[in-house]
């Protein structure tokens, strides 16, 4: 009878990623996932929500927690993405704190000194290094030495350079422990969220920038594919009359581009043909309306 080798110990996570707006936090999570889970965009504070992305391979299971950008809120919605980030702090077994390496900042700093206080293994990430030379780069990352991280791992989510060096080092500080989702898994969104995302990317990516942070997407009605199609009616939220005539466009041009980019989008995710019916409804201060808020899920 001959001995069998030792099975390689299983780890696995729950790792939060933070850092202040537009660092490209949900740009690495897709790449590390490969899939895109959470929408992209230009613009500050994209992500308002907590999105889970799930990266399970043979001797592990990486549960990425992606977050809003850390700022100062001056909304009931600013309160909520902030309360998210907090909440994906809890309990993690380990942090990613993200630094764009081409625009380090005082408030990076300030971010890495105020997460150094973390429990747990924590990893600083500087992100778009294609963008930075490399003595620069290296100067970049001796700002960060003696802040109490574990590993400083420089990367470029959009190129992928350092991705498998990120990914190795979080196998080496997670635990050991259970798969916590089935293999086949790549996050814990619901669909309805997913799709009402992918409309308010498209939104951020046509509409002038006075009108984006003022955008909420409700989604009214997803009925499930029939003869391969689904149907999908939502309503896009402005706090103007002015940004409703911008969101709509002249002859309603601006809002068939969003829609139309937004059915692609949706048909990648769900695999069918979609008929998507927007429409666009002025709420005041919506960002500060609590009912307003749960309905488009930020409760």
């Amino acid at each position: 009878m001959t001995n069998q080798p030792n099975k390689p110990a299983f780890h696995s996570g729950f790792v939060t990623i933070v850092g202040r707006p537009n660092v490209g936090k949900s740009t690495l999570m897709n790449a590390m996932i490969g899939e895109k889970i959470a929408i992209v965009s230009p613009r500050p504070q994209t992500t308002r929500n907590r999105l889970m992305g799930i990266l399970t391979s043979d001797d592990s299971q990486i549960v990425f927690l992606d977050t809003p950008g850390i700022h100062q809120p001056r909304t009931q919605l600013g309160d909520y993405m902030m309360k998210a980030v907090k909440d994906a702090l809890d309990g993690m077994d380990a942090l990613v704190v993200l630094v764009d390496a081409s625009n380090v900042t005082e408030r990076d700093l300030k971010i890495a000194d105020e997460m150094a206080a973390q429990h747990g293994p924590k990893l600083l990430v500087l992100n778009k290094i294609d963008l930075k030379p490399r003595e620069a780069l290296l100067a970049e990352m001796a700002r960060f030495n003696g802040k109490g991280f574990d590993a400083i791992i420089p990367v470029s989510a959009k190129t992928g350079d350092g991705l498998e060096e990120l990914k190795c080092e979080l196998i080496r500080v997670l635990p050991e422990g259970p798969k916590y989702f089935p293999d086949d898994a790549i996050t814990d969104q619901p669909e309805r969220l997913l799709c009402a995302e992918l409309i308010r990317e498209q939104a951020l990516r046509h509409l002038r920038d006075e009108v984006p942070h003022g955008i909420g997407v409700e989604m009214m009605r997803i009925q499930d594919a029939r003869e391969g199609l689904t149907e999908i009616d939502a309503t896009l939220y402005c706090e103007k009359d002015t940004h409703k005539g911008i969101i709509i466009g002249r002859g309603g041009a601006m809002l068939r581009e969003i829609g139309t980019d937004a059915r692609r989008e949706i048909e990648r995710l769900l695999g069918t043909h979609v008929n998507l019916k927007l429409w666009v409804k002025v709420r005041p201060d919506w960002r500060n309306r609590k009912e307003d808020l749960k309905n488009l899920g930020y409760d």
